[in-house]
C-alpha cells in the first residue's frame, strides 16, 4: 500500500464536516493485475431523496519544488483511477483534492485550466488551516 499524502488527516476531516461518511480509507482497485489505492472512498446521503452519493478522493499536496511534475503525477494518476473506477464502479465519482493556495496559484494558470478541461478533471479544493472543503469543481 503506497504511503498516504501529507494533507490526507485534513481532507478526511474537512470531508466529515462537510457531512460524508468515509467508507474506504484507503479505496483499493484493481486494474487487470495491478492493483490501485485511492486515498479516500466516501457516501453522502441525500436524506430527502433517500440516495446516497458516492465519490473516491484523490489527494494532493504539491509540495515539491516542481509544482509542474506533481501535477504531470496528479494528472496521470487521476486519469488511470477514473478508468479503473468507470470499470468497477461508474456510480462513483473520482475528485482530485488540492489545497486552496495552489489552486489559487498554480491552478489559476491558463495552460493548467486548459490541461483541466480537456481531461474533465473534477477538483476539491480545500483549507489546510481550517480542515474544510473551500470548493467543488466538476
Amino acid at each position: 500500500m503506497p504511503a498516504r499524502d501529507a494533507f490526507h488527516p485534513v481532507v478526511k476531516k474537512a470531508l466529515q464536516k462537510d457531512g460524508w461518511v468515509i467508507t474506504h480509507d484507503p479505496y483499493s482497485l484493481q486494474a487487470g493485475t495491478l492493483e490501485l489505492y485511492i486515498e479516500l472512498g466516501a457516501e453522502k446521503v441525500i436524506a430527502a431523496e433517500k440516495q446516497g452519493q458516492e465519490i473516491a478522493v484523490e489527494i494532493k499536496s504539491f509540495l515539491s519544488p516542481s509544482k509542474i511534475t506533481d501535477f504531470y503525477s496528479a494528472l496521470g494518476q487521476f486519469i488511470s483511477y477514473r478508468l479503473a473506477l468507470q470499470e468497477q464502479e461508474a456510480f462513483r465519482t473520482l475528485y482530485l483534492a488540492i489545497p486552496s493556495n495552489i489552486y489559487n496559484s498554480f491552478f489559476a494558470l491558463q495552460f493548467i485550466q486548459s490541461l483541466i478541461q480537456q481531461n474533465q478533471l473534477r477538483l476539491l479544493v480545500y483549507d489546510i488551516e481550517q480542515e474544510k472543503i473551500s470548493t467543488w469543481l466538476t
